[in-house]
């Protein structure tokens, strides 16, 4: 089967993605752009496997998307079997939507998250041309559901896919022994009995002032390590106004020094304003901690809910707590809920592992693979 993906630039989570579904498929991949021109030099760092994977040439117009012309010469009737559109509103976007309508070639959209806003002006009016004439919409969660419906996708058009950045080896299948846990927080230099993690940019949007405003009112025995760069100015203030002696700040680092780092704490906290997914969940998860986020993070509505049963049998139930986005009293109540309960912080952790099992890359591409063997199927049924 042969399979195109259109989409903006060679993020990490997604050349993996792409590297194992080449295994099922005969996949190219094209991209606007080599990078983000917000993102270091390791997101230059991947390798195409598995897959063909084209930099279109065109003008950057924005830090991840480009206009690429020349995309309009890889979308021929019959060449691909599946086509799938990841980009919403880029010109490059709406030239392939634009080009695969007049030639009447099917394609399918796929997004990360997003949330449903008031679906008015002409970026609302560019989405709903891209978004209701994709044959089906991959969704990553109920909340993108109502974000694809709100733009012209059907109901019966919508199908689930479980969206991670974490590969099978990168989870742990059960609790790290207290010992071992130990023997981590010694390697990166963790004297706190309770060490708390937070990762992402240091921008308004991922909240990080909140969780420090949350520091002035926890126990001294409690570490809260925030990986992100160098602090602005408005942290160190927060620090200095609280004197907040606990709390360090960390430099961004390679994703396997992240996820052992991840391993050595408790617990994880993610304050988001608002995040259309928030893969730190997933990888939080993965390393088995036990994760506090806003209802602003379709990561945290998705994944910390149980949701009856894992893929090994064991009960998937709440792998955390969700709190009301800007919400402190909320914030500190969970945050000191789980500080003083190890044994809360064990079972939501057991939870956590058993349930990021089912969402990782190597599930990611087989639901894939699954979903484009059917449709695939259902189309030739229809010619036939």
């Amino acid at each position: 089967m042969k399979v195109l993906y259109i989409t903006n630039i060679p993020s990490p989570y997604k050349v993996d993605y792409y590297n194992e579904l080449g295994k099922y498929c005969e996949l190219t991949a094209l991209f606007e752009a080599e990078t983000s021109t917000e993102r270091s030099e390791e997101w230059k760092k991947y390798r195409f496997e598995t897959f063909e994977g084209i930099i279109l040439k065109g003008k950057r117009v924005s830090v991840d998307t480009a206009f690429c012309p020349e995309i309009v010469k890889y979308l021929q009737k019959g060449r691909y079997d599946i086509v799938v559109l990841t980009v919403l509103a880029s010109p490059t976007a709406l030239l392939a939507v634009h080009t695969l309508r007049r030639r009447k070639i099917p394609y399918y959209y796929e997004g990360d998250g997003g949330f449903a806003k008031e679906a008015s002006g002409i970026k609302a009016t560019l989405k709903r041309y891209l978004i209701s004439a994709a044959g089906k919409c991959f969704s990553s969660s109920n909340e993108f559901d109502r974000y694809c419906i709100t733009y012209g996708a059907k109901p019966e058009n919508l199908i689930r896919y479980p969206f991670t950045s974490v590969k099978k080896a990168d989870c742990l299948t059960e609790r790290l022994p207290d010992a071992e846990k130990q023997r981590r927080k010694q390697e990166f230099g963790i004297t706190e009995s309770c060490a708390v993690i937070s990762v992402g940019q240091f921008i308004p949007r991922k909240g990080m002032d909140l969780l420090l405003e949350c520091c002035k009112d926890l126990p001294e025995h409690v570490g809260v390590y925030i990986v992100g760069g160098t602090p602005p100015t408005e942290y160190l203030e927060i620090c200095e106004k609280y004197r907040l002696q606990n709390v360090h700040f960390l430099d961004f680092m390679p994703k396997d020094r992240l996820m052992r780092l991840m391993t050595a704490m408790d617990l994880f906290a993610l304050f988001t304003r608002e995040d259309i997914w928030g893969l730190v969940i997933n990888e939080a998860m993965a390393a088995g901690l036990p994760v506090i986020s806003t209802d602003r993070c379709i990561a945290a509505l998705e994944l910390i809910p149980g949701r009856g049963t894992c893929e090994n049998g064991k009960e998937d139930a709440d792998a955390g707590m969700i709190v009301e986005n800007e919400n402190l009293g909320q914030m500190k109540e969970a945050l000191l809920t789980l500080i003083q309960s190890p044994e809360l912080r064990e079972k939501l952790s057991e939870n956590a592992i058993c349930r990021i099992q089912s969402y990782t890359i190597e599930t990611m591409a087989a639901e894939h693979d699954r979903i484009f063997q059917k449709l695939s199927a259902e189309r030739r049924e229809r010619r036939n």
